[in-house]
């Protein structure tokens, strides 16, 4: 019967049946503990585990941790993962994993997530003021026939009376006359609100993407953080997947066989791919989604700007530009030479 590597938070023990022959024991003080909870966390070894595994003779154990058969014994399922359940159930072990995760918790924190949340405020401003303004066009218009009812910007100016309003409410309609004003003013304090949330992000999101910011400019920086989940899951996602963030209804559409495979998603609001022809709008959006990547991790370990990345994308864009005026070439063999004059066919 094979031997048995078992790791607990006191230590790591080879077993050979119910009889301990080998044990690593960890330091009794809770800063040595706490880190080797947070190392199992990680799944990196513990220096216990690491010394035990240094045996030549671990390739011939077994082990029920995922962690330890990456370091040579064998995986087994059915082997134990603990001594005994009073090891496990310790006030002591609660202590530490509690501590070990209020520090993970800190640890995830991305701070981009605020710049996150003012972009899907403005997004959920956005509706509501439309609503807002249909109904105070609609309203508007019951005085005015000749109101624009989409001008909703106008619709409240006239309410407002900046621009007056011959209205057919009467003396005894003062009620609704003052309800449609507070319409009116709601529409105008979510314009405000609006542009409070965006100039707040315009401040914010230099400082803390930079590097993001050079290739696409705050705003558009903001929009893919919101939809990718914030920077740290950004940093984490391929350029392929960049790409087509924002472009989600149109890449499951291309899974059901509807529709072809989506070339960009939010990048098309970056002016480079949208001013370029529809045939070099797919190239520039994978050089522009390689450059974000790249970008997000720059951002996430706090690099400076690299303006190095914003001047190759631009070499790229320069590149196909060139292409575009450059004359097509024949068909034919490539490097083959014409046939010489008079020459014969045959041999």
């Amino acid at each position: 019967m094979s031997q048995v590597v078992v790791t607990t938070w006191r230590g790591t023990f080879l077993l050979d049946g119910d009889r301990v022959v080998h044990s690593e024991l960890a330091p009794d003080d809770d800063p040595a503990l706490l880190e080797r909870v947070r190392a199992r966390r990680r799944g990196d070894l513990t220096p216990e585990e690491a010394r035990m595994l240094a045996s030549p003779e671990s390739r011939s154990w077994v082990t029920g941790d995922r962690r330890l058969a990456e370091h040579g014994p064998r995986l087994d399922a059915r082997s134990p993962r603990i001594l005994s359940r009073s090891d496990r159930d310790t006030s002591r072990l609660r202590d530490l994993l509690l501590r070990d995760a209020e520090q993970a918790l800190e640890e995830s924190w991305d701070p981009s997530i605020h710049v996150e949340e003012a972009v899907r405020a403005a997004s959920d401003l956005d509706r509501v003021k439309n609503l807002i303004g249909e109904r105070l066009g609609s309203w508007a218009g019951r005085d005015a026939p000749g109101l624009d009812v989409e001008d909703h910007a106008r619709a409240a100016a006239r309410v407002l009376d900046e621009e007056p309003l011959e209205s057919s409410l009467g003396p005894g309609d003062e009620a609704l006359r003052s309800a449609r004003r507070r319409l009116a003013e709601l529409y105008r304090a979510v314009e405000t609100a609006q542009a409070a949330l965006a100039a707040a992000v315009e401040s914010a999101t230099p400082e803390r993407t930079p590097n993001l910011v050079a290739l696409l400019g705050p705003a558009q920086t903001a929009r893919l953080l919101a939809q990718a989940g914030g920077l740290d899951r950004l940093a984490r996602l391929p350029a392929s997947t960049v790409q087509v963030l924002g472009a989600e209804r149109a890449f499951f559409e291309h899974l059901r066989g509807r529709a072809p495979p989506p070339r960009h998603g939010l990048l098309f609001l970056h002016p480079a791919i949208q001013s370029a022809p529809r045939g070099e709008r797919g190239k520039l959006a994978r050089a522009l989604a390689g450059k974000v990547s790249i970008a997000a991790r720059l951002d996430q370990n706090e690099t400076p700007v690299r303006a190095e990345l914003a001047q190759s994308f631009e070499r790229r864009r320069a590149e196909l530009k060139a292409r575009r005026g450059a004359p097509k070439r024949a068909k034919g063999r490539a490097g083959s030479a014409p046939p010489l004059h008079g020459a014969s066919e045959h041999r």
